[in-house]
């Protein structure tokens, strides 16, 4: 099965994180690594500064879009990993290992649904699984 490892802070936390960029990589990269040996990390990922972003609003009609960074926020979204594990309790367990951790500093954990878990007989369905096919996803 695979999970999502949604990586949250809050401004303040972000801001309280006060890591040489190299030490960091070095942290991260152990955690990465440890993960790659184990078989179960499919990719990982980081975020741009949130002020980079962009926010299309669907609140209204006409989509608004508006520039970063956001107004007023509880927690930003980082980064994430996709894992390969055998269940839910196994992508908690890996989540539980982050070498970031400290107030205001959450992790998401979020099944990833196939696509044989809907109708097959849906005509989107059928096309979506040609296109994956021929892109090599299945």
């Amino acid at each position: 099965m695979k999970y999502m490892l949604i990586w949250r802070a809050t401004d303040e936390s972000y801001g309280d994180m006060d890591m040489d960029f190299d030490k960091m990589l070095e942290t991260i990269g152990r955690y990465n690594d440890e993960m790659i040996r184990a078989g179960v990390l499919l990719m990982a990922e980081g975020l741009e500064d949130a002020a980079e972003s962009v926010v299309v609003d669907f609140s209204a009609e006409t989509p608004v879009v508006t520039d970063g960074p956001y107004g007023e926020t509880k927690e930003l979204f980082g980064g994430f990993y996709i894992l390969n594990v055998a269940s839910k309790e196994e992508a908690v367990e890996w989540a539980k290992r982050s070498p970031f951790t400290g107030p205001g500093l959450k992790s998401e954990i979020r099944r990833i649904t196939t696509i044989d878990e809907f109708p097959q007989d849906n005509e989107w369905i059928k096309k979506e699984r040609v296109w994956r096919e021929a892109t090599g996803q299945l």
